[in-house]
């Protein structure tokens, strides 16, 4: 579903991905309209307009997490240092499109963020922190909780941050998708985040995404 206040994105996202093999939009809509939408529809995957005229998406998406079943959120924005970005990615959005993404992206996005995926780009991310050093908390005692993670978990945390679903985890790493979901709710412990996209971030301010070479999650979805 796609919820967005411009009717021209809208029917433009909905052209792309029902064009794609294995993707439905099963419903579009403006912010006012949006929840009830998808208590309607129960798609499996939301892109949410962060910035709209009658209800914005923040409001939006806090309505969602009410829901009983929500579906998994990825934010649309214009700009990747857009400043309610790092609030939406806190109250549970699994990520962020840029409304200008490439249409042979799109598809394996939303299939990312189906499969569980982090959508986000690790330079983005970067810049997002830059801008609000004190957003996430104190980054001393934040950064110093990576060093509980075992080495795996370490590997495990740098492919979650790259966007990748737990089976794609375990087909880099050599590991069952149980063993890498292990791993993952060890992560989330160790490190008192509460998703893999507050996990994805902390990676990034503790230095490990240097290894992707200013590669994105969006870029590395699979």
């Amino acid at each position: 579903m796609v919820v967005d206040d411009e009717a021209l994105v809208r029917s433009g996202f909905e052209l792309i991905l029902n064009a794609s093999d294995g993707i439905e939009v099963v419903a579009t809509a403006e912010g006012a309209q949006a929840t009830d939408a998808i208590r309607r529809e129960q798609p499996d995957v939301v892109l949410l307009d962060i910035r709209m005229p009658d209800v914005d998406g923040l409001t939006v998406l806090r309505q969602i997490q009410e829901l009983p079943a929500p579906p998994t959120v990825a934010m649309l924005t214009t700009f990747d240092t857009d400043e309610y970005i790092l609030t939406a990615l806190r109250s549970g959005a699994s990520g962020f499109l840029l409304k200008d993404t490439e249409p042979e992206q799109l598809a394996q996005l939303v299939r990312t963020l189906a499969a569980g995926g982090v959508v986000m780009s690790p330079k983005a991310s970067h810049a997002l922190l830059r801008g609000h050093p004190g957003g996430a908390g104190p980054q001393d005692a934040d950064v110093a909780r990576v060093d509980l993670l075992t080495d795996r978990e370490r590997d495990v945390l740098v492919l979650i941050a790259a966007g990748l679903s737990n089976a794609d985890i375990g087909s880099r790493i050599h590991l069952s998708a149980g063993t890498v979901k292990d791993h993952v709710s060890s992560i989330l412990t160790k490190l008192r985040v509460s998703s893999r996209v507050q996990a994805a971030l902390l990676a990034e301010r503790a230095g490990l995404l240097g290894r992707h070479d200013d590669g994105s999650a969006q870029d590395s979805a699979r």
